[in-house]
């Protein structure tokens, strides 16, 4: 029997020649990933083992990105705990303000990650590194905590389901408006333990950002992963940024699949995610008269350079709407950087918006916008459970960050079209 491109990764992994679905294997682990909420719940409990050190320092990174720049004290000490312990083992990859970014775009930006290799992160949205090709997922902060300690973790092999991608994308069209659509096709639980694995000739039309993103938010759709396989543009993208050797894997023609879903690209139009499931999709046109207060661009899912040159495109020469906070958020320093180089931030200020340092702050209503009862938001974040950025009365409509700068201009849900563009 054929296996996945996942499959293959944890099958080399766990020194086997092959592993079959529901199969509990035990692998090793090329990087094992915290933050300032997931890691000293971590930390604490490997401090009762009494161990003298990580299996392998340069293989943990450690990035406080949910509480910072700290909100308050006790994110401060949250933040103290992990910094102590990184101190502590000599932890090579321990990013903190200054050199920090959102986890799951600095990780890649760093050539942390590469493709074939496995990684778990006591973060749901982990599964982002499979863009490059490599199997990723989140785990509880105890199965952290173990992974840092032994360097390996137990998995249940996944199942598959495969995503033909056909065609190209129209303008302003984005992997957001991507993974949204398929989302709302299969719901929040359809692809429950199983990996998505992307495929098809449409890949090639989808940029690496696009790719980070519909992985992102795999875990959207209950998945244990998402993964694409690697093609030019990966092979640039970690040439560019890592000196690590990677390897690729590719699926058996004779891989089993649950199902195939074929996603004809140049069909989607631009969809935004209704409160309070991001199942609840509907294009743009469809989703009629909806005034927002409030719109969030950037995050883990939709705050690397491609999503903020979008937003700058559509709010070049324009102005957020009377009333209306737009808050932009670039992933990483170095993102912020090219930005500045750029333009951009001078095009989000002249516009309106503000900037904030990289943090996850807003997409989980922990600080710098969070919403009161009855106000509602445009985020590109990828979220939009009860209460997720801030008051349970508030509502989150999840959007790509052209779809999100359209919306700021006019005041409500609208896609650039709205404006003529």
């Amino acid at each position: 029997m054929g296996m996945t491109m996942t499959q293959k990764i944890l099958a080399a992994h766990a020194g086997l020649e092959s592993v079959v679905a529901g199969q509990l294997i035990e692998a090793d682990l090329d990087m094992v990933l915290a933050n300032d909420i997931t890691g000293p719940v971590a930390i604490h409990e490997v401090e009762r083992l009494n161990k003298k050190t990580v299996f392998d320092k340069d293989k943990i990174a450690l990035v406080p990105d949910h509480f910072t720049p700290n909100k308050d004290i006790k994110s401060a000490e949250h933040c103290k705990c992990v910094r102590e312990f990184a101190k502590q083992h000599d932890i090579t990859n321990y990013f903190e303000v200054g050199e920090m970014g959102i986890e799951h775009a600095l990780l890649p930006e760093k050539g942390l990650i590469v493709a074939g290799e496995t990684c778990i992160g006591a973060d749901s949205h982990t599964c982002t590194y499979g863009a490059l090709g490599a199997f990723s997922t989140g785990v509880g902060s105890t199965d952290m905590g173990a992974g840092m300690m032994t360097g390996k973790a137990w998995f249940k092999v996944p199942s598959a389901l495969k995503f033909e991608l056909k065609g190209k994308p129209k303008k302003w069209v984005s992997g957001k408006d991507v993974i949204l659509h398929i989302i709302g096709m299969i719901g929040v639980d359809g692809a429950l333990y199983k990996s998505m694995e992307f495929v098809g000739e449409g890949v090639k039309n989808l940029t690496m950002d696009d790719r980070f993103t519909i992985a992102n938010m795999a875990i959207e759709a209950g998945a244990k992963n998402g993964i694409f396989p690697v093609d030019e543009l990966t092979v640039a993208y970690m040439k560019e940024h890592s000196s690590k050797p990677y390897t690729v894997y590719e699926a058996d023609e004779d891989a089993e699949y649950d199902e195939t879903y074929v996603i004809e690209l140049d069909k989607l139009e631009p969809t935004v995610a209704f409160p309070h499931l991001p199942e609840n999709t509907k294009t743009v046109k469809e989703s009629g008269e909806v005034k927002i207060d409030q719109v969030v661009i950037g995050s883990c899912t939709n705050g690397r350079i491609d999503d903020l040159r979008a937003a700058a495109a559509v709010l070049k020469g324009r102005h957020v709407a009377k009333g209306m906070r737009c808050i932009v958020f670039p992933a990483t320093q170095s993102i912020y950087l090219q930005a500045i180089e750029e333009g951009l931030i001078q095009t989000f200020i002249m516009a309106g918006a503000v900037v904030s340092t990289p943090t996850c702050g807003p997409c989980l209503g922990g600080h710098m916008g969070i919403l009161a009862a009855g106000e509602r938001a445009v985020s590109t974040t990828n979220r939009n459970f009860v209460g997720r950025m801030g008051h349970v009365e508030s509502e989150v409509y999840l959007a790509s960050p052209a779809v999100a700068a359209a919306s700021a201009v006019l005041g409500k849900i609208a896609e650039p079209a709205d404006l003529g563009l």
